[in-house]
């Protein structure tokens, strides 16, 4: 019997999207972009809201509207740094705003990278295709190093090494 986890070999769900902007247009016109790839869509209002969809629903990626009522989006991705629960979710800053300071605040704020409305379809598909690519394989590199310490902890153990690999 083998000591790794099958549940690490099944193919990963659909990754789940959040999208946070008060404007509901906005909404459905990211909906309807992100209609062309396979993932779970949840939407928030607000800025706790969106913290509160992040509990519920664990997304791999938000975009975050940076002008939002009660929380804006840099306090929303200033809160989601601070947590260790949520450091590690990626952000993708879709705003209005376009000076080089509002930029830098989103960097101090801990974002992953920015897209300017109006948003450009072609853009923000590859935006948020490569940066689930990068969610990924951090993932597979996470399962790998994982694999590869039971190995080590099996060997040490004189018992027999996992047959199934990382992947």
């Amino acid at each position: 019997m083998s000591m790794v986890d099958s549940a690490a070999l099944s193919p990963a769900p659909p990754p789940i999207i959040l999208i946070a902007d008060d404007n509901p247009q906005n909404v459905e016109l990211l909906e309807a972009y992100l209609a062309e790839i396979d993932c779970e869509i949840v939407t928030a209002a607000d800025g706790e809201a969106a913290l509160k969809a992040v509990e519920r629903h664990r997304p791999d990626l938000i975009l975050l509207d940076i002008m939002m009522p009660k929380l804006s989006g840099f306090e929303v991705c200033r809160k989601l740094r601070e947590n260790p629960a949520t450091r590690d979710i990626l952000v993708l800053m879709v705003t209005a705003l376009n000076e080089a300071s509002d930029f830098d605040r989103g960097v101090q704020a801990g974002t992953d990278d920015f897209l300017t409305k109006p948003i450009n379809k072609i853009e923000l598909l590859c935006r948020i295709r490569c940066l689930l690519k990068v969610r990924h394989l951090k993932n597979q590199l996470d399962r790998t190093l994982a694999y590869l310490a039971q190995v080590e902890q099996v060997s040490r153990g004189a018992g027999t090494i996992p047959e199934t690999k990382p992947f």
